[in-house]
Order: C-alpha cells, then structure tokens, then sequence
C-alpha cells in the first residue's frame, strides 16, 4: 500500500485519545523528564543563595510555574525537530513509532503544535515567571532548532557536543525563574549538564550506529571507530566530574552534594573506562551501560543540588 495513503488512512480513523498521545509523544517526554530532573533542584539553591532568606524552598506556585513553561518550551523545541527530521525518521528503525511516521499526526499539524506550544511557553514564562526566564527559553528553542537541528545535525560529528548546549538551557531557567538574573553557580551547572551530554549521548550512538549511517548523520560513531568513541567518552566523563567539583567552592556546598558528586562520578568515570577497555580488546562493547548509568548519575548529582541547600538550612537553624 502506499505510505501516503495509508498514512492519511490512519489519521482518518484514530479517536482523540489517541490523537492526544500522539501529541504527547511528538515533545519527546522521555527527554522532558530528564530536563525538568535539572530545573527544579537548581531553583531550591538559588533560593538558598539569595540573601536573608528564611527556608530553602523557593514557592511551590513558582516552581511549578516554571516546570510547566519549562515543559512546553522543551515540548516545542521537540516538535520542531520531529517536523525537521521527519525524512530520517522514516528510514530509522528507532524512530518508527514517533507519530509523524505512523501517520497519527500530519506535518502540518506537528509544525501548528510547535508553534503553538513555543509561543505558549514565552508568553507564559513571561507574564507569570519572569522575562529573564522566558528569554532564555526562547533562546534554547531557537538554539535547538536552528543551531543543532537545522545546522550540526547533518554536517558534523560535534553536532551533539555544541546542540548540546540547548540541553543545559532549563538550568538556567531555573535559576533566572528565582533570581531574575545569572550567576557563577548556574554557569558551573550548565557546564555539567553540557559536558555530561556528549559521554551520554554517543554511546547510544554506538548501539543505533547502523541507523545514524543508513541516514548519513555523521554521529562520532558513524564516522570513527568505537576505540575513539569510547576514549572520548572517558574525557568528557572526566571532565564532567571535574566540574561537578567546582560547584562546591563556588556555590558553598556541603558534605552531602560532595559525597554524592565524588562516588557518582567515579562511577560514572569506571563505567566510561569500562566501555573503552572493551572497545580497545575488540570485546563485547555494551555501550548502553554507559548510556543508563549517565542518566543515574546526573539524575543523582541534581538531587543532591537540591537536598543540600534543605540539609545545610536544617542543621543551622
């Protein structure tokens, strides 16, 4: 049957049940999950920094505020890229079941959501959050589309390195949803979430390397041998414990967020070495160890972020 058809087939008889997850599915919130895993720590320690302030627990109505504004602009940014690289996702196996090819949803439709959600989350930022927050959001939306999407994506093999950085904006966001400004310590978290993105992302590479080639996106491991995929790994693992570190002189954190930083990431660092010492012995690579384990450990250090400003407020009061 042809895919044309068939597609407008199916959009012709799905209910709005299913209509409403297709839309879901399009912002990626897998993806959303693991961004907002970021926001709503870092807003606790930027309450905590500002002066004379009596609990570490900025406003629970602020908060969510910014997780929702939050959500739709990661959701927008999604969709954009969903509509963009609807081609290749049509040839990938691992896309197969985002709705733009199963044909729950139309192009146009994607692109109208997008627009709509992105607008949504500017507005929203800005009326209810502040204007510092919202023009950070619509900085990683365009970032993310035009910059990573439109621009890296297909062209090079640091395409995830310098997309990344549309990654990092939600911490930001955060912090400016509390403060109205951008300090060092935000800086510092940025940098985390930038340099944890390349050791988290090009391992799953590996594993989908036969899908990145079918489409020519030259992923680093597309187009160099998983020997240097994993040593690059290790570095930026490296790197991303380092500046875990910095964050406590510069943030005056406590024995909890440096206990918690020093044994995630020597975990995070044995598994990356774990990953290139099979590669280098022509072994059975399990690049998805890494992969899982680098979701745990940012999932954990931001968690801590959070839970050692309350700890550090509860001892001193």
């Amino acid at each position: 049957m042809n895919l044309a058809v068939d597609t407008a087939a199916t959009r012709g008889r799905i209910g709005l049940f299913r209509k409403s997850k297709a839309f879901v599915a399009l912002t990626k919130p897998r993806v959303i999950e693991l961004l907002l895993i970021t926001t709503a720590p870092v807003m606790i320690l930027a309450q905590s920094s500002l002066p004379g302030v009596l609990t570490p627990i900025p406003n629970l109505w602020l908060v969510l505020g910014t997780l929702v504004g939050g959500t739709l602009s990661a959701g927008s940014a999604n969709a954009f890229n969903c509509y963009v690289d609807r081609d290749i996702d049509r040839v990938m196996a691992r896309t197969q079941k985002r709705p733009l090819v199963t044909g729950e949803l139309s192009d146009r439709e994607a692109l109208v959501f997008a627009w709509i959600t992105g607008i949504a989350s500017i507005a929203w930022l800005g009326l209810l959050i502040n204007w510092v927050a919202a023009a950070l959001s619509l900085f990683a939306i365009l970032y993310y589309v035009f910059v990573y999407t439109l621009l890296l994506k297909r062209r090079t093999p640091q395409n995830i390195v310098w997309g990344g950085a549309a990654g990092c904006m939600p911490v930001l966001i955060g912090w400016a949803g509390v403060t109205g400004s951008i300090s060092w310590a935000p800086l510092i978290l940025f940098g985390i979430v930038f340099l944890w993105t390349p050791p988290h992302y090009w391992p799953l590479s590996m594993k989908y390397r036969a899908d990145y080639q079918s489409v020519h996106i030259p992923m680093l491991a597309v187009v160099r041998g998983r020997t240097v995929v994993g040593l690059q790994v290790i570095l930026y693992a490296w790197a991303t414990v380092v500046c875990s570190l910095l964050l406590i002189p510069i943030a005056h954190m406590g024995i909890l967020y440096t206990a918690v930083a020093l044994a995630s990431g020597g975990w995070f660092i044995y598994e990356s070495h774990r990953l290139y010492g099979s590669a280098i012995r022509h072994g059975d690579v399990k690049p998805m160890r890494v992969f899982h384990s680098s979701i745990t450990y940012l999932t954990l250090i931001f968690v801590a972020v959070g839970v050692d400003p309350i700890l550090h407020f509860a001892l001193h009061v």
